[in-house]
């Protein structure tokens, strides 16, 4: 998520070690000859995408794939970091950029935190919410995430006296140009920070009015833990009297009481992360009845040891449980990988099959909001 850094900071999580590898270990085994079609929407012929000798990491590439739970503040890469830290003039601790990429894979809280505000102080100016926005929608275009619907976090922003308006024009400015020039199509989500206050929240909602249009939703992220859903219910209350629809992250490392309350208190549609409702049968049923999407981020869940490795995620068991469960990066700078590098570590550590992606990736395009 965006702001982890403080989600981080407030439960004392530490960090795993170690990104899983997006190089594939064998080619897949055959699964349907025709990719499933639902939604009426069909993500890709089996001509176009079943090419000779395709490796799997192509196959999954290949796929058609919208990406919900995103945080565009953690997809700064290093050389991106150094662009704009240049730009402002602002001296980073690293030598160069390949330092910089090798502190990327952090082993403690503490190296990830001073990563994370090093990335938000660079971000100053329009041009450089455009720069990095644009970035990630060309990473968008190469593995075929047609569709995008990002978070972003105006308080990391605010609070450094950078203005929301500022912020919200070079984000804006960006998703317009990657549907024009690059075919990909998007709405944007404002988050609150789950550990300020509701009040802080209501005035960011405040400074938010003025460019309705700009959103398709409100959000919900940062700490989890000693800030569940039910503190935000006023604010969250106005802004679907506002029109917004609404989201939340709730599940992660948070307790399913918390996905409860993001669903009867804040009127959710969809939950962000939502792993731990594994452990609620009740919750689970509803999920399945509802067909309540979840929007799961596995190489994030591993990194900050949800759980302890790929191989012990619940994705597929939730899937098979008929669960509308998606796969996207949260952090991808951050978090060792893009939509693909997350399939990719599904197939490797869980023996994800075609059937399988295919239905993950066509969940993700059923869930979309817009």
């Amino acid at each position: 998520m965006g702001q982890e850094a403080a989600r981080l900071q407030g439960v004392g999580l530490t960090l795993c070690t170690g990104i899983i590898s997006a190089l594939p270990a064998s080619m897949p085994r055959s699964g349907s000859k025709d990719l499933h079609s639902a939604g009426g929407h069909d993500i890709i012929s089996g001509k176009s995408l079943l090419m000779s000798n395709p490796t799997m990491y192509d196959w999954l590439n290949a796929l058609p794939k919208a990406e919900l739970h995103l945080h565009l503040e953690g997809t700064l890469e290093p050389e991106l970091m150094f662009k704009l830290a240049e730009r402002h003039g602002i001296q980073l601790p690293f030598e160069n950029v390949e330092a910089l990429r090798k502190a990327y894979s952090f082993n403690n809280l503490q190296e990830f935190l001073d990563l994370y505000y090093q990335g938000a102080n660079v971000l100053r100016t329009e041009e450089d919410f455009y720069d990095l926005t644009w970035a990630y929608l060309l990473k968008c275009k190469e593995q075929n995430v047609i569709h995008t619907e990002p978070f972003f976090d105006p308080q990391t922003h605010t609070d450094r006296g950078i203005p929301f308006e500022v912020v919200l024009r070079g984000i804006q400015q960006a998703l317009k140009d990657g549907e024009q020039k690059l075919g990909v199509t998007s709405g944007l989500i404002l988050s609150f920070l789950r550990h300020l206050s509701e009040d802080e929240a209501q005035k960011t909602l405040d400074q938010a009015l003025p460019f309705r249009d700009a959103f398709i939703a409100v959000g919900l992220d940062s700490s989890e833990m000693g800030h569940p859903p039910s503190k935000f219910k006023r604010v969250f209350d106005r802004a679907r009297s506002e029109g917004f629809v609404a989201v939340a992250h709730a599940g992660e490392e948070g307790p399913p009481e918390y996905i409860w309350e993001a669903l009867d208190l804040l009127n959710v549609v969809r939950i962000d992360h939502g792993v731990r409702a594994a452990e609620d049968e009740r919750l689970l049923h509803r999920l399945i009845d509802q067909q309540i999407p979840l929007t799961v981020c596995p190489l994030s869940n591993t990194k900050l040891c949800v759980f302890d490795d790929m191989s012990q995620h619940n994705i597929l068991k939730l899937l098979e449980r008929g669960l509308k469960v998606t796969v996207n990066s949260d952090d991808p700078a951050y978090f060792g990988g893009y939509v693909t590098e997350n399939f990719m570590a599904l197939y490797e550590s869980l023996g994800m099959t075609q059937d399988q992606a295919k239905r993950l990736a066509q969940n993700s395009l059923d869930a979309r909001l817009v």
